[in-house]
């Protein structure tokens, strides 16, 4: 039997098409896989791109901002404004925008994660989630992305590897699709992906190792003494600075990734964004059978 299509997928999800906030989820994946695809397409040009690596100052949250990331941006806010989508926030923008209030969704979105790592040629990647749209979206835009993360709808990634890849949950399992350039559509690479609960693996910056809390420490240093130590198995670390890839290598391998706060200024609370990455990955996790906070 051949693999499934994304678009029999979205289809199967829908069911009655009656169903005015499944119908707009489905919309707004659509739009969401081809805005990533003009994506792919930049970064596949690398530096013979006119905008690839340059940069422009620091986006909302203070980070460099590269002039690839304003792009991204740039193509997912239009692919938004020709889906049902009444508000879109994006790690790029200081405010949400307001597109069309009588929509039943709000997307969150984090355009290019890891894009510190573009010239290195490091895969990269697009986080979103889509929320219900709450109370009246002009006159307080911010509530709807205030929510609980267990109010998300749906939420994905793409990866910008050595293949394009789609990783989806819509709150029934956590799907992996792959772009196959010959038949010009996504294809289910994995049904329900159960993350492997046998591992060897976990992934932190060691870097500030003399800035985490002791229980951090602990943990890393249990690891670190391999078979000899309490864990009685030689594990190995990983740390690509790119939370889609480490995700993606969790989903396929287990494994854990941590990004925990520490003692420097502005890192108390850690450094991933609970709109635009936290929650959105949190869920992918735990609909893959596995935990995250």
């Amino acid at each position: 039997m051949p693999a499934a299509t994304l678009d029999a997928f979205l289809n199967s999800y829908l069911g009655d098409p009656a169903d005015e906030r499944r119908a707009a989820i489905v919309a707004t994946v659509r739009q969401l896989t081809q805005a990533a695809t003009k994506v792919r397409n930049a970064i596949n040009q690398g530096a013979l791109g006119a905008a690839f690596a340059g940069t422009r100052g620091a986006n909302a949250d203070g980070d460099v901002q590269k002039d690839l990331d304003v792009f991204a941006d740039d193509i997912f806010l239009d692919a938004m404004r020709r889906a049902p989508v009444a508000l879109y926030a994006s790690e790029e923008l200081e405010q949400p925008v307001l597109l069309d209030r009588q929509a039943p969704l709000a997307v969150a979105i984090d355009p290019l994660d890891g894009s510190s790592n573009i010239d290195t040629n490091v895969s990269v990647g697009t986080i979103f989630s889509l929320l219900p749209a709450t109370g009246a979206p002009d006159a307080d835009p911010a509530a709807s992305f205030l929510q609980a993360g267990v109010s998300i709808l749906g939420a994905g990634f793409f990866i910008y590897g050595p293949q394009l890849a789609l990783v989806l949950s819509l709150g029934s399992g956590t799907h992996v699709f792959v772009h196959s350039t010959r038949l010009g559509t996504f294809i289910q690479a994995y049904e329900s992906r159960i993350i492997p609960q046998k591992t060897q693996e976990f992934a932190i910056n060691a870097a500030n190792y003399r800035h985490w809390d002791e229980a951090v420490r602990l943990y890393v240093d249990d690891c670190l003494e391999g078979a000899e130590g309490p864990r009685e198995k030689d594990f190995n670390m990983r740390w690509i600075a790119s939370l889609v890839a480490e995700c993606y290598r969790i989903l396929m391998r287990g494994g854990v990734f941590l990004y925990p706060g520490d003692q420097r200024r502005g890192y108390s609370q850690g450094r991933l964004r609970l709109v635009y990455e936290a929650n959105p990955i949190a869920y992918l996790i735990e609909q893959a059978a596995g935990a995250a906070t």
